[in-house]
């Protein structure tokens, strides 16, 4: 039987509408180097992932100029036209070389600032696990519904809440197959687990940190930077 190996997706075809910049967003300078490098150091600093996947839109030209363009553990993909298209040209990539045993990490290209630590417990938890799931943290502020006028529908209960966070780790044959009939179903899911979820699957949460955050709008850089120099503080 062959040795179940982990491997790494960082969707980045996106554009970054939401933040209005001009550079895509896994490339806007954050302390000195690209959002995108921050977001590969943690994986490429791991001994048990053995590549990475960084699905690229086709007109992408700043990827190479990063320090990881080149990397031998590191190879560009085509990316799609949502985020569920480009995992799954990943994983089509990947299948060529991996086994569909295999687990797989995918990860936003705009969240920098995973700690090793959660990376670490996600992996250990979620080992054994016949499914696979995601990290996250439980919702602790208050949540409205809203109806089209953006008034106030209902107090949601957050108990039962969680927001969902990356990387979301599933296993290669079974992410695959549940992303290419969730998109054949017209469902352009936005996160991996959703995918699972529709083929009648349960990811298992695990809890992280909310420093996690996801780079979308302006103010989230310099929010970014912050939370990287605490955790180098703590280290």
């Amino acid at each position: 039987m062959s040795t179940i190996k982990i491997w790494a997706v960082v969707p980045a075809a996106g554009v970054g509408r939401r933040l209005g910049a001009v550079i895509p967003k896994q490339y806007l300078d954050l302390a000195g180097r690209p959002v995108i490098e921050w977001t590969l150091d943690t994986f490429l600093a791991d001994a048990r992932i053995s590549g990475v996947r960084v699905a690229l839109g086709p007109e992408d030209g700043f990827w190479s100029a990063t320090a990881y363009a080149n990397h031998p553990k590191v190879r560009r993909v085509a990316g799609g036209a949502e985020r569920c298209h480009s995992v799954l040209n990943a994983l089509d990539d990947l299948a060529a070389e991996a086994d569909l045993a295999d687990w797989v990490l995918v990860h936003d290209a705009a969240r920098p600032c995973l700690r090793q630590a959660d990376l670490d417990r996600l992996i250990t938890a979620l080992a054994d696990d016949p499914v696979g799931g995601i990290l996250g943290v439980p919702v602790r502020d208050t949540m409205k519904g809203a109806n089209p006028d953006g008034r106030i529908r209902a107090t949601i209960d957050r108990a039962a809440l969680w927001h969902a966070f990356t990387p979301q780790m599933f296993r290669l044959g079974a992410l695959r197959d549940a992303l290419r009939a969730a998109i054949n179903a017209g469902d352009l899911v936005t996160d991996d687990a959703s995918a699972m979820e529709l083929s009648g699957l349960s990811p298992r949460l695990i809890e992280g940190h909310a420093d996690n955050i996801k780079i979308t709008r302006a103010e989230d850089l310099p929010l970014a930077r912050f939370y990287l120099d605490m955790q180098a503080r703590s280290c």
